[in-house]
């Protein structure tokens, strides 16, 4: 579109830069299709209703046509991709400027049926087992909570945020920045538990956690359960067995009672429904472990010897002005935002272009540093004349490595932190 071609008098339009165009209405939410027999009616606008018990036993809307275990969600910030298992993505425009992003607002991606809720009626005896230590044994959240207290700031990524963009349409989700969050947990140091019981044994190499989801009856445990492994280091490291997210107990869509927390590492390995962990000599024999999130070519099988989605990457992205296509943006004055962070270092600065690419400046972190692992907020204060513009960050971390304009390509749309994926085009009037 040319600037001549431009109506002053209508709103902005706004696309993400070299992919197809973003929700036209984010209000409306992009249904795919669920499990047979869930019963539940077509995603569309809602209005105010009567009040019913979510799940994790929280007040939600009842006239909400999200799942049953999301109904704590601010569903006009939201954009459902299944139901059953649960897949659900913070809208760009939704991602708050403060630092924090609220439970309401917390993506989700669960592997496997939502537990029942009668784990978090009493969430003080869920109980976990400890094994590859010296003293292995079983050990109640209560009892946990008697051995140590801490809290850490993270994002919390999932794999495959940002496969949305991949032009070979990979399988899965299709996210695009809304797989992420910046969330505060408060549990255990895993450290202080396996001190208690002697240390790990000898030889031992990763940390193997285990989801306490039910299992389909009939099928080999290997290819459905929610089990993944870490190596040893980092488990002995900052590692927490969690039970609070955001200063209320963990709702049970997001792994509560108990859920293990790795910080600078996606999603996947951040275990939910803590059941069991175990030091180990080999990493999980699952199939969650020995080929999902493994980095492949396109068209290839996944093999044990690819690399796996542990540590994250550094990554930012522009959440607005003009991420909703219902909003104009004006010419003159204006204040470009976003978020950034460092992967598995802190971020350590970020710069802003309006032109796709051509001319970079640098941005200023903004609000309270909460680490080495959480995101920050950045701002640039442009002047922005009418017509096209391509705006766009990218990130540099503590370790000099900066965020990269384009994507590596994988079967699976894994580890996306391509700066040109995530860049926004708008139309200023």
């Amino acid at each position: 579109m040319s600037n001549s071609s431009v109506d002053h008098r209508r709103k902005a339009v706004v696309t993400a830069d070299h992919e197809k165009p973003e929700r036209p209405d984010r209000r409306r939410f992009l249904m795919r299709s669920a499990a047979a027999g869930t019963g539940l009616a077509a995603i569309g606008t809602t209005g105010i209703g009567s009040v019913a018990l979510a799940a994790d036993g929280a007040q939600a809307d009842d006239t909400s046509k999200l799942p049953a275990a999301a109904r704590r969600k601010d569903e006009g910030a939201m954009i459902l991709h299944g139901e059953n298992p649960i897949t659900l993505e913070t809208s760009r425009s939704a991602v708050t400027t403060s630092g924090i992003t609220p439970s309401s607002r917390l993506f989700i991606r669960n592997n496997l049926p939502v537990p029942d809720e009668k784990i978090v009626a009493d969430r003080d005896a869920w109980e976990v087992t400890i094994d590859g230590v010296k003293k292995p044994r079983t050990i109640s959240l209560r009892e946990l909570k008697t051995m140590g207290l801490t809290s850490v700031a993270m994002v919390l990524q999932c794999a495959g945020n940002g496969r949305g963009f991949f032009e070979h349409e990979a399988s899965g989700s299709q996210w695009r920045t809304g797989a992420s969050g910046n969330v505060v947990w408060s549990g255990v140091p895993l450290k202080n538990v396996v001190e208690a019981l002697g240390g790990p044994a000898d030889g031992m190499k990763y940390l193997t956690s285990t989801g306490g989801e039910v299992l389909p009856e009939g099928l080999d445990p290997d290819r459905i359960k929610v089990e993944r492994s870490i190596p040893l280091e980092k488990a002995l490291d900052d590692v927490l067995l969690a039970w609070e997210m955001n200063g209320e107990p963990i709702p049970l869509v997001h792994g509560g009672p108990l859920r293990v927390i790795v910080p600078g590492y996606y999603g996947c390995n951040n275990t939910k429904y803590a059941k069991r962990v175990a030091f180990t000599v080999e990493q999980s024999t699952s199939n969650m472990q020995q080929s999902s999130y493994r980095m492949r070519p396109i068209g290839e099988s996944s093999s044990p010897d690819q690399p796996t989605a542990w540590e994250m990457n550094v990554k930012s992205w522009v959440t607005g002005p003009g991420a909703d296509a219902d909003e104009g943006v004006q010419a003159g004055r204006q204040v470009i935002y976003g978020v950034a962070f460092g992967g598995y270092e802190p971020v350590e600065s970020v710069e802003v272009t309006t032109d796709g690419g051509k001319n970079w400046q640098k941005a200023e972190l903004y609000g309270p540093d909460l680490g080495r692992y959480a995101w920050r907020n950045f701002r640039l204060e442009v002047d922005l004349s009418a017509g096209n513009h391509v705006f766009a960050s990218r990130a540099t971390n503590g370790s000099g490595e900066t965020q990269p304009e384009q994507r590596v390509e994988n079967e699976r749309g894994y580890m996306n932190n391509s700066w040109r994926d995530h860049a926004l085009t708008v139309v200023v009037i």
